[in-house]
């Protein structure tokens, strides 16, 4: 029997050529703020975050050898500038 309380999730990831094309056109000095689905594929309710590193990522292979080592290049996003509640 299928599991109808979940459903398989497949973004288009964009390359790094297609990041490059999109922002083409902005200033040096722009900002990059980055919309975060509150839900799957859902932006009407997403969370407003910046782009603030990027940072290759080695992954190890499956049997953790050198020869297979990957490297992804991650953005990273965190909240926007201002004043947030302290949390417990």
């Amino acid at each position: 029997m299928a599991d109808t309380d979940t459903y398989v999730h497949s973004p288009e990831v964009w390359t790094a050529g297609r990041l490059r094309e999109a922002i083409k056109d902005l200033p040096d000095d722009a900002p990059i703020h980055i919309g975060v689905a509150s839900d799957p594929g859902d932006f009407d309710g997403y969370q407003d975050h910046v782009l603030v590193d990027c940072e290759p990522i080695e992954w190890a292979g499956d049997d953790g050898a050198p020869e297979r080592t990957e490297v992804e290049y991650t953005l990273f996003a965190d909240w926007p500038a201002g004043t947030y509640d302290v949390l417990d």
